[in-house]
């Protein structure tokens, strides 16, 4: 954990949120400004600043996330359609340099955005 990581510390309880799935490994919880009716950040508990960061070794755990989002979206209802959105670096949109994906759905996304 960083203690200066404001993700790390909601996997950590120090900050609130409104968790929708926890286990040794992963924390996902509601986006706090979300973009459509169902807006869950997934996180690894384990501090990775990005995709750009992640290590060969980080295989099972980026697997197992992505099994917890198809999971969430199962439990969110969104068999009609979602979106997995993950980005990387500042210039790349990622406003908190810690490795999440975003599960969004609720509605038609169009892409681009606009």
């Amino acid at each position: 954990m960083s203690q200066d990581c404001l993700f790390c510390r909601i996997a950590a309880g120090e900050i609130p949120s409104d968790k929708v799935f926890e286990n040794e490994r992963i924390f996902a919880f509601r986006d706090i400004n979300p973009v459509a009716p169902v807006h869950i950040l997934v996180i690894p508990k384990e501090h990775i600043e990005s995709i750009a960061h992640v290590e060969d070794d980080h295989q099972a755990l980026l697997g197992e996330i992505m099994t917890v989002i198809r999971d969430l979206a199962h439990e969110e209802n969104l068999e009609k359609g979602y979106r997995v959105v993950a980005n990387i670096s500042t210039h790349g949109g990622q406003t908190v340099p810690h490795l999440h994906f975003h599960l969004i759905g609720g509605r038609s996304l169009q892409w681009p955005p606009g």
